[in-house]
């Protein structure tokens, strides 16, 4: 059958004033990179964060700004992070290549995130590090996470890639801990045409390294010139921490993105309170059906980025429900996240031993449904009422 509904790679549709604001930058920004529409973006992402101004850096895309925090953390060698194993590969192999081993971490089989109490059976003597994904757009449990590491004397990430505007206590995912990411990818709940991310850093001396650290060392002098082009326009220096030298990056953001990131901004908290309203109608549409669980969260600590469920009956049970959804009805629901220890690039650097049951256990039997923001209620009754219809033939 043709694939009627799509699992897109594009998350929502922008309005006509937000084209209008990249049109306007397109037309005027000057320059169009690290210039008035940057600024204006971190300020106004700080303020819907609730942290401090010149805390929150944009930057190219998530990845970059996983790296710079994984620079911050000035890894030696030995020094362990503790990771969840269920994630996608992009929150863990920037803290390798900086230099770190990683320790994995299993996550609640029901909520798919990591607990204080599976951090704190992976923590080690070597332990430096803890990253905390909100997978799917779940805040975890972060009071409880965040004592654990200042008990312990560990440095707190937390990987909001998915997590944006979702909340708990009232407070923002990646606001928690010592340092936040997020990424404004194509499949985000907010996105700048295609990439985009924000490195949140709570420590002002840290802080204060990012945007040299960020644009190749770029700095001023420290010293006055009486003319402006003598010795040159600016100065290149290493970011120097406690004695560590800081290997500068090139992780700008163009001005076009950040004018739009900015002002989708002020829809965020609408795209995903509708996003979990429906994901809701979906759940509890398919209450008579215990074969899939659903993670239900009501209230805006999930901001259902994605809309993934577990097939209880199992992995080949779960096969024959995605063949169906597929070839009979169209419609192309995806598995995501394998357990990154079963990687061959963990494995071949020798990271591939974990003990974590649950995540095997979710991966093997998961299902994400296409869940696109901009998905039509036609296509989204279709495929709760294909649901149900394959799910009763597997019976």
């Amino acid at each position: 059958m043709e694939c009627k509904i799509n699992f897109s790679g594009r998350a929502i549709r922008y309005t006509e004033d937000e084209i209008a604001v990249v049109v306007e930058a397109m037309r005027n920004a000057d320059p169009l990179t690290q210039g008035q529409y940057m600024a204006a973006f971190e300020k106004k992402f700080a303020d819907y964060q609730g942290v401090l101004e010149g805390s929150c850096f944009v930057t190219m895309n998530g990845v970059s700004a996983l790296e710079m925090s994984a620079q911050l953390c000035r890894f030696k060698p030995g020094d362990e992070v503790v990771m969840p194993s269920h994630t996608f590969t992009a929150s863990a192999y920037p803290y390798v290549k900086k230099g770190a081993t990683l320790a994995w971490a299993d996550v609640d089989l029901h909520t798919r995130v990591v607990t204080a109490e599976s951090i704190a059976r992976a923590i080690t003597p070597r332990t430096k590090a803890v990253v905390v994904v909100h997978l799917y757009g779940y805040v975890a449990d972060m009071p409880a996470i965040a004592e654990l590491c200042k008990n312990k004397g560990l440095i707190l990430i937390e990987d909001a890639a998915q997590a944006i505007g979702a909340e708990l206590d009232g407070k923002k995912a990646g606001s928690f801990g010592d340092m936040g990411i997020f990424s404004f990818h194509s499949h985000k709940n907010l996105t700048t045409l295609g990439e985009g991310g924000m490195l949140y850093v709570r420590d002002a001396k840290l802080a204060a390294l990012v945007p040299a650290l960020r644009h190749n060392g770029h700095c001023t002098y420290n010293f006055e010139r009486p003319d402006y082009w003598k010795p040159a326009m600016g100065n290149v220096d290493v970011p120097i921490l406690d004695g560590d030298f800081l290997q500068p990056n090139n992780y700008c953001l163009g001005e076009v993105e950040c004018a739009l990131g900015a002002k989708l901004l002020d829809r965020i908290d609408t795209i995903n309170d509708e996003k979990r309203a429906r994901a809701l109608r979906f759940i509890d549409g398919l209450a008579d059906f215990p074969e899939l669980e659903f993670h239900r969260v009501a209230s805006r600590r999930h901001n259902y980025h994605l809309l993934a469920a577990r097939m209880t009956a199992g992995p080949e049970q779960r096969d024959r429900f995605m063949r169906s959804m597929f070839h009979d009805k169209g419609i192309k629901c995806v598995v995501q996240y394998i357990p990154l220890d079963r990687y061959d690039y963990y494995r071949r650097l020798g990271m591939g031993e974990a003990n974590c049951p649950n995540a095997d256990a979710f991966f093997d039997s998961m299902v994400s449904f296409p869940f696109q923001h901009w998905l039509s209620e036609e296509d989204f009754q279709y495929m709760l009422a294909s649901t149900c219809e394959v799910l009763t033939m597997l019976r």
